[in-house]
């Protein structure tokens, strides 16, 4: 399998010019105050998300059979949401939906869709409001059913809880995968990346291929910006990759305290809605 030179994580090279924080103090999760709520969180997320209970989950939501929803009155939900997993934001959701769709929009402009990923890509959060608990929705993801790598968040001192470290068959490199399966064909961790692809699938949504990966795997931090997992990649996952880091430097870098003026900028990505997820869609 030919293997793609990704050169520097992208996300290294980029930084905004209005965001408040030097890059190292992202994604800090030795210290901080809302250290307990995140480490709470995972704590919590590492015990309960089980190979067992991904499956469950998946039967429950990737039906879309829950409520109908036009796609901005989703992103409005999530005036009501902020992310307990997060230690860099404690302001609700909905304003990082139009710092990231923003912060793309200024190096993309031509790339209308990418824009809107920006923008939806965390609804999937909606769980939340509709009985699913934090630790079900929200976080870095991570394959179940194989070995947890050493580059998920608090690896050594969260999973002692869950019953799938004690079961041989689930930790090897491989577990219950082939080598170079692709990661359509992994199990990852329940939240609202998986949510959300499975939500665009169903409704048709005519979103490149590029923006599903970025959709589906941007919270899988321990591929892309650790890359672990990579022996159970095939080729369009590695195609894909530099799409994902592409969009991270967004997700992570737009993140301020400078709150964007929502109701100027809901005009243009309506259109953008109407374009690509258009109507009252099923979730």
């Amino acid at each position: 399998m030919r293997v793609v030179n990704l050169g520097p994580d992208p996300s290294l090279a980029y930084r905004p010019e209005c965001h408040e924080k030097d890059q190292a103090e992202f994604r800090n999760f030795e210290s901080g105050e809302l250290f307990d709520r995140v480490f709470n969180t995972y704590k919590l997320m590492h015990t309960y998300q089980t190979l067992d209970f991904v499956k469950q989950k998946r039967l429950e939501w990737a039906n879309c059979n829950h409520f109908s929803m036009a796609m901005m009155e989703n992103i409005n939900s999530l005036d009501e949401l902020v992310d307990e997993s997060d230690p860099d934001v404690d302001f609700p959701n909905s304003f990082h939906a139009f710092q990231t769709a923003e912060g793309i929009r200024k190096e993309h402009p031509d790339k209308d869709w990418f824009q809107l990923v920006g923008l939806i890509h965390d609804i999937g959060k909606i769980m939340a409001l509709y009985g699913e608990p934090q630790w079900a929705v929200v976080g870095d993801t991570f394959p179940v059913g194989c070995k947890f790598q050493n580059s998920i968040v608090f690896r050594n001192s969260t999973f002692e809880g869950n019953p799938d470290v004690k079961n041989p068959t689930l930790n090897t490199e491989f577990g219950i995968y082939k080598p170079q399966c692709g990661l359509d064909n992994v199990l990852m961790s329940w939240g609202h990346d998986e949510y959300l692809y499975q939500v665009m699938k169903f409704n048709k949504c005519t979103i490149p291929e590029e923006g599903l990966y970025m959709i589906r795997f941007h919270s899988f931090y321990p591929w892309h910006s650790n890359g672990d997992y990579m022996h159970l990649c095939n080729e369009k996952d590695l195609q894909m990759l530099p799409w994902v880091k592409e969009f991270n430097k967004f997700d992570l870098y737009t993140k301020s305290t400078e709150l964007p003026d929502v109701e100027s900028l809901r005009p243009y990505y309506q259109t953008l809605i109407d374009k690509y997820c258009p109507g009252v869609l099923q979730w």
